[in-house]
């Protein structure tokens, strides 16, 4: 497999980490407040980040960054509870 080929999977694969969280906190699947639900935007930041800033799409990198660090914010929390 290839380098972009790869990039490219991980980056569709954060895209439906992300996704995932948002429609299970809108169906109320998921609280807001839960482990999983950070867990899940963690995981999709991070994978988005890595596609981000393979293709040279620095504010999305950025947007992605500062995701990633209000989930590990919540998670820590979440965690705690």
């Amino acid at each position: 497999m290839d380098a972009t080929l790869f990039i490219n999977l991980i980056g569709w694969a954060g895209s439906a980490a992300v996704i995932a969280a948002y429609i299970l906190v809108s169906l109320n699947r998921l609280r807001g407040d839960s482990a999983v639900y950070q867990m899940l935007n963690l995981v999709g930041g991070i994978f988005l980040i890595v596609n981000t800033i393979y293709f040279g799409a620095y504010p999305s990198t950025f947007v992605n960054g500062v995701w990633v660090c209000i989930a590990i914010f919540a998670l820590v929390r979440a965690v705690k509870k």
